[in-house]
């Protein structure tokens, strides 16, 4: 049978709960219930006690210190492990919660930690602000509650019998799904692009369809790295093709599309083999002009749209940034190669382009060699700009090789 899991505060929110069980019961699904809400004593699947105990906190500990918010943060560690254990054992077919700011930051946390392709529903009263922290990296389905998560109304009663239905229909979809052999489907690959090296990616996309491989292409925004490292990290990738890994450059300076700190470290630790390369580096990504913080104001600029602006990398950034490359590569468990694209980094870093500066290039390549000196990583020194014709390809059979090597089937 399907198996739908409640992620709540039923403390709080047990009649909108019990609302729910019964409209998913109805439509053919068993129910689980985890009960997030750090004073409750309601009837659950996984009381409050097993879910604090799960991320090691005793309840009545958590009750006494009588700081909800710390209670609620030990309660979503708990809750995230106990969903993790479930899905491991084959329990988990779908995910849906219900709740305001608080409800909503415990499950999503939970649901966040799942693999991408597992269901997770969200009917939050924070659903029409920035919903980035509820949605992460991850494929969280959020709806809007329209009105408060309290008590069952004329609307809320839609709202939620919608909610019912839509997490029934998806749970059923993977659980056939996840029925499948894993053999009917190609082996994925992951590649980060950015607009200015988009010749490459494509070139790159397209010899790996010919090589037998579904390329997954993620936008080197931000968003999209961390999006790539969770797909590695979860393990559905079968490599990585990282040519754009410009988002290190605004994690350094500041820009506005970091993915965070821990960029470029998850196909590494998961053994993954990966080919990186230093697309994009050459820039930091500002919005508007006029919103580019004013300490940048003699620096070298190039509007890129009128939302988007695009600054130059300095000869001491890039050293730094050569140095946590390499610093990052050298800890991979996984084949690792690193493609050095001496003619340049961008669409606009070529002889005659805005951003052309071989010396800043140069600090960065030998910050990079010189991090990466006596590690296992392979580093291909490349004449070509990485736009020139052939150098996605290759880069693309590296990858190949790489992958074929560690698949004793592969031919």
């Amino acid at each position: 049978m399907t198996a739908v899991v409640l992620i709540g505060t039923m403390d709080t929110k047990g009649s909108e709960y019990a609302w729910l069980a019964e409209r998913v019961c109805a439509r053919g699904a068993e129910v689980v219930t985890i009960d997030v809400g750090p004073f409750s004593d309601a009837a659950a699947d996984v009381p409050p006690d097993d879910v604090a105990a799960a991320a090691g906190h005793d309840l009545q500990r958590l009750r006494d210190a009588n700081d909800r918010g710390a209670a609620m943060d030990a309660m979503a560690d708990g809750a995230k492990a106990t969903l993790i254990r479930m899905y491991e054992a084959g329990d988990v077919d779908g995910v849906l919660a219900v709740g305001g700011s608080g409800g909503s930051s415990v499950a999503s946390r939970a649901m966040q930690a799942l693999p991408v392709g597992v269901p997770k529903l969200l009917v939050s009263t924070m659903a029409s602000g920035d919903v980035s922290p509820y949605v992460g990296e991850s494929d969280v389905t959020l709806m809007y509650s329209v009105v408060d998560v309290a008590g069952i109304n004329s609307i809320s009663e839609q709202v939620f019998d919608n909610a019912a239905a839509a997490i029934s229909a998806m749970a059923d979809a993977h659980r056939t799904r996840r029925s499948r052999s894993g053999s009917d489907h190609l082996p994925l690959v992951g590649l980060s692009m950015f607009g200015l090296t988009t010749p490459a990616v494509d070139e790159a996309r397209d010899e790996l369809v010919a090589l037998g491989y579904e390329p997954l292409v993620f936008h080197a925004t931000g968003a999209g790295g961390r999006a790539m490292e969770k797909l590695a990290g979860d393990g559905l990738l079968a490599g990585v093709l990282d040519l754009t890994t410009t988002e290190l450059a605004d994690d350094l300076v500041g820009g506005v599309l970091s993915a965070g700190p821990d960029r470029l470290t998850a196909a590494g630790g998961a053994g993954l083999p990966q080919v990186v390369s230093l697309g994009a580096l050459d820039m930091v990504n500002f919005g508007p002009r006029e919103l580019v913080p004013a300490r940048f104001d003699e620096r070298e600029f190039v509007v890129h749209n009128p939302t988007v602006t695009l600054m130059r990398t300095t000869r001491e950034e890039n050293a730094e940034l050569g140095r946590r490359i390499g610093e990052k590569l050298s800890g991979a468990r996984g084949s690792t190669a690193l493609v050095i694209p001496q003619g340049g980094l961008s669409g606009i870093d070529a002889e005659g382009a805005p951003f052309h500066d071989p010396a800043a290039n140069a600090a960065l390549f030998d910050a990079v060699r010189g991090a990466l000196a006596g590690s296992r990583v392979d580093v291909i020194e490349d004449d070509r700009h990485i736009n020139d014709r052939g150098f996605g390809r290759d880069a693309a059979r590296r990858l190949h090789a790489l992958i074929s090597a560690q698949d004793p089937n592969e031919e």
